[in-house]
């Protein structure tokens, strides 16, 4: 039975490095799950970036747009599993033209293939609705689809992270209802 572990905050709060530093105390198999695509040469330097924070005998999975084919693909079935990052997977499934409801139907099979592994996945996401209200409807949609998803994820997760200014804080330790 696999685990799910959540890990969300803002742009620059330290959620990718948490969950690259969680890992491998969760597991010594890790696998990385990259979902963005080097579009212009600002993205090339995030992701040369992100390569150089983690170790180099992780293996590293490129997935923009399929990630439960992808691991499907390379039978995964224990270890470690680091999807980094959500929002920038939303992204690439809205400017392929997914309908909301496609995207959602990707994000459930996704957690539906995770609970049946045997791995633990640690999902790293934006969180996009504490910020101003985007003057585009794209910018909307994209803000109501990833919190709706986030809001999923969140539920599922058997652990919960919310990163502000590099400090993780346990969600599900402090929920009161």
């Amino acid at each position: 039975m696999g685990k799910l572990i959540y890990v969300v905050g803002g742009a620059r709060s330290g959620k990718s490095s948490f969950a690259v530093k969680l890992a491998p105390k969760l597991g010594k198999n890790v696998i990385f799950v990259a979902t963005a695509l080097a579009i212009d040469k600002e993205m090339e330097k995030r992701i040369q970036k992100h390569i150089e924070d983690r170790p180099k005998h992780w293996l590293t999975i490129e997935a923009p747009t399929d990630i439960t084919s992808a691991l499907r693909k390379h039978r995964i079935d224990r270890g470690v599993v680091i999807i980094d990052c959500l929002t920038i997977f939303i992204t690439n499934l809205l400017m392929n033209k997914l309908t909301d409801a496609e995207i959602e139907e990707k994000i459930s099979e996704l957690l539906e293939f995770i609970a049946k592994s045997g791995f633990t996945a640690i999902i790293v996401s934006n969180e996009v609705g504490l910020g101003i209200v985007p003057d585009t409807k794209l910018g909307r949609r994209f803000r109501d689809l990833a919190g709706i998803i986030n809001k999923f994820i969140a539920q599922k997760s058997c652990k919960a992270y919310f990163l502000v200014s590099g400090i993780p804080i346990n969600l599900k330790s402090i929920r009161s209802l």
